[in-house]
């Protein structure tokens, strides 16, 4: 019995477990599996990476603190995070994956990574 691809339906030459013809095939229909299915979804990811490469950028240290104005201008947007920390002492972090901050006096904030 012979397999065919499950992106291009052509006949598979090779190891008996094989599901594609080629890396090309492999991976055109990894990216069409795995591709974001609504531009909603898209926008909000690429929020989210944007506010992760802000944060990265502006805490390379893994505790630094910077302003609301900078944040701003590098296109922070703070309607999008991933979760909120509030520890025991009521202070809340909002973060984007491991990338924190808290809002401190006068529009400034503390940046930190979470270590896991």
């Amino acid at each position: 019995m012979s397999k065919t691809c499950l992106e291009c339906n052509e006949k598979i030459v090779g190891r008996e477990d094989k599901k594609f013809c080629s890396d090309g095939c492999r991976n055109a229909y990894n990216n069409k599996i795995n591709k974001d299915s609504t531009n909603y979804m898209r926008n909000v990811n690429n929020k989210l990476r944007k506010n992760y490469r802000v944060l990265l950028e502006l805490n390379m240290d893994g505790k630094s603190k910077t302003t609301r104005t900078k944040l701003l201008s590098k296109g922070f947007d703070f309607e999008y995070f991933t979760n909120v920390l509030t520890t025991n002492t009521g202070n809340t972090y909002h973060f984007v994956y491991d990338q924190g901050y808290r809002l401190l006096e006068n529009d400034f904030y503390m940046l930190v990574k979470k270590e896991f």
